[in-house]
């Protein structure tokens, strides 16, 4: 797992001079895009003329939502000399969640992706001068149902968007997905584009050529694949759902993982690479110009069989093939072939951040729940299939001086980065109670999980003694005012008599009942009242 202090050196000088290198076979030397890049995870560059392109930047303190902010979109711009300038951050086109560049429907009209609390799915942008201004969200049957690390583009044209996700029909992590636009707004539903594209890995950031009918995309299980590379696969009909046997774009190739590549010209391309299998995303380009060997020799796919065997680190997958002996006639007689494709799997990665201050914590300790008893993990190399081949459930993240958080492995991601808020012990901050529980309409406490929960914070109280808490009680909107602050000051005072019961001192807890009076989202809906519902603790002198 790459070392966090390393992490905040890589854009230097010195790092710089490490990522300009030369291939082996062309000699043609690679380098970073100067100011475009940034320590955080710089991915899905996309370029819209004018000298100018757009991608997305993750956990950068400087995203509309601080440092856990999955990504914004951000611009550099190549002048004259072929100098890139220092990224500039774009609010305009992103929101405090997940966002990223699409590309040009048209000359004046941008497609970008927003997954956030209060925009989800696909939205046009109208250029006036320099500026985007938001036009309107477009109408893509069942987008939400799109998960995981959703990337894609729009094909030159605009009649086509390619996105990578997770859905109830994928076959491992991200697949590919082909949408067809029917109208001005109005596009089809997602269609997955077939088990020649997607394998039981993970698919990601494609882009269709339509000029060349041809679709990049990255892998890390089509045969070839060293960590995730670049893949080249060409339509073989109109529907864009048969395709031939993807080729490995082995000019950018390297040790690393590869993702999203975009064409400037016909002799230039930006690609981005972590250089290593465990690394943050990097914008790349050849420092000159050169003749892209784009392979142009393709084949009809193999034909894969039903039955697919996975073991610990590779998946066995059967292939039909035809065998012609000299002595044959009319039908071939066939033959079913084994082999192994490795799997590469990263290991995983975690920001810890103070929720407070937004500033990372370097100084933390996991541990894993095994059935009723917690034990240590080793951070550096983690893998989610050694958290799973373990039995392990839950993951606890401690820090001294925060109250600890956990979280359930089956939320685990395993190719970005997890991020995870603590809560210092600290006059001021607070806490909310996500898994204490009460038996509906009544102060009882109810669930397992609840006094668990409650034991782990009572603990941390006995480990830190300099300060009080006051426990605060919250319902929605919904019903009687008085009765609901009634039940809210019930509710916390039900906490509280737990903690005392466990060895917390009564003159460190005070309670508040606060009733709906402070909704932290809307009462209009049931998911934003059911947040309101809550208890949470506040840190006093």
């Amino acid at each position: 797992m790459k070392n966090f202090k390393s992490y905040f050196q890589k854009a230097g000088s010195t790092l710089l001079l490490a990522f300009c290198f030369y291939q082996h076979t062309n000699a043609q030397e690679i380098q970073v895009l100067s100011g475009a890049n940034s320590p955080q995870d710089d991915q899905n560059p996309v370029w819209i003329g004018d000298g100018t392109l757009l991608f997305t930047r993750a956990y950068h303190p400087g995203n509309l939502g601080g440092v856990t902010d999955p990504g914004d979109i951000w611009m550099s711009k190549k002048n004259e000399e072929g100098k890139w300038s220092e990224a500039i951050h774009r609010p305009d086109l992103s929101t405090p969640g997940y966002d990223f560049p699409i590309g040009l429907e048209d000359i004046l009209t941008l497609l970008v992706y927003h997954r956030d609390e209060e925009k989800h799915g696909v939205y046009h942008y109208s250029k006036f001068g320099t500026e985007w201004n938001f036009l309107r969200k477009l109408e893509v049957e069942g987008i939400e149902e799109l998960q995981g690390n959703v990337t894609g583009r729009i094909s030159k044209g605009g009649e086509y968007i390619f996105l990578s996700a997770k859905r109830g029909d994928s076959r491992g992590n991200e697949d590919i997905y082909l949408v067809k636009k029917n109208a001005v707004i109005q596009w089809e539903r997602p269609v997955h584009v077939g088990n020649v594209i997607n394998t039981p890995g993970q698919e990601i950031s494609p882009f269709y050529d339509p000029e060349k009918q041809l679709l990049y995309f990255s892998s890390n299980m089509q045969e070839g694949a060293s960590g995730k590379d670049i893949f080249i696969a060409k339509a073989l009909d109109e529907s864009l759902l048969n395709w031939s046997q993807p080729v490995k774009w082995e000019q950018i190739s390297s040790p690393g993982s590869e993702g999203t590549v975009t064409f400037i010209s016909d002799n230039e391309v930006v690609w981005t690479s972590t250089q290593n299998s465990d690394g943050f995303a990097d914008l790349l380009t050849f420092k000159n110009p050169e003749i892209l060997d784009i392979p142009n020799d393709f084949e009809a796919p193999k034909t894969v069989a039903l039955s697919q065997a996975k073991e610990e680190n590779s998946v066995k997958v059967q292939e039909i093939a035809p065998i012609y002996p000299s002595s044959s006639v009319g039908v071939p007689e066939i033959t079913i072939q084994e082999k192994s494709i490795q799997v590469v799997e990263n290991p995983l990665q975690w920001l810890v951040i103070d929720q407070k201050n937004k500033t990372r914590i370097l100084d933390f300790t996991l541990q894993g729940k095994k059935e009723d008893s917690w034990v240590n993990l080793v951070l550096d190399s983690l893998k989610l299939s050694e958290v799973k081949n373990a039995g392990v459930s839950e993951l606890r993240f401690e820090s001294a001086g925060f109250f600890p958080n956990s979280i359930a492995a089956g939320s685990i991601l395993s190719d970005e980065p997890n991020v995870v808020l603590l809560a210092k012990a600290e006059a001021g901050t607070s806490l909310t109670l996500e898994k204490v529980s009460f038996k509906r309409g009544t102060s009882e406490l109810e669930g397992q999980h609840t006094f668990e929960y409650l034991d782990e914070i009572a603990e941390f109280l006995k480990k830190n003694e300099g300060f009080k808490i006051r426990i605060n009680g919250h319902t929605d909107s919904a019903g009687d005012p008085g009765l609901n602050k009634a039940l809210s000051l019930e509710r916390a005072g039900a906490v509280r008599d737990y903690l005392v019961e466990n060895g917390i001192g009564f003159e460190r807890l005070r309670i508040s009942g606060w009733g709906g009076t402070r909704p932290v989202a809307s009462n209009a809906t049931e998911a934003g009242r059911s947040k309101n519902r809550r208890v949470d603790l506040t840190v006093e002198n």
